[in-house]
């Protein structure tokens, strides 16, 4: 069996997030997707699962805290280079995201971070295979 990872991320606007990971150049699952859930694919083993507030809360009986507000956790994502990292993270900032901070080069490793219009983080990175 392949294991699979469903993260789910709060989202205020979801047709706002969509347009926001489409940019990104991930595709939507439909079979998925509804007005309240959208199921954005990373990788044939990574998904994230967008989910209004309100739909959110019915998933969880710990209160909702806000990614726009504290750091609940951070996404690092690899690239297949640093041209792709680079890539990711100009198109979401051209999306709406926000830069978080300024590339990071360490010779075997480079990574950025940005994070989407509602706050949550992610780290696309590269590493050499040799180092790893």
């Amino acid at each position: 069996m392949t294991r699979m990872i469903f993260i789910t991320l709060p989202v205020t606007d979801m047709a706002r997030a969509r347009a926001f990971y489409q940019a990104l150049g991930f595709a939507i699952d439909p079979k998925f997707s509804g007005e309240t859930w959208t199921c954005v694919v990373f990788s044939e083993a990574i998904y994230f699962m967008l989910s209004t507030h309100e739909q959110f809360r019915e998933h969880s009986p710990k209160p909702l805290i806000l990614p726009s507000e504290g750091a609940t956790c951070l996404f690092a994502l690899t690239c297949e280079s640093r041209a792709e990292v680079d890539a990711m993270t100009e198109a979401a900032i051209a999306a709406g995201g926000r830069s978080l901070h300024d590339p990071e080069d360490l010779g075997f490793m480079y990574s950025r971070a940005f994070e989407d219009p509602d706050g949550n983080g992610f780290g696309p990175m590269w590493m050499d295979p040799a180092a790893a």
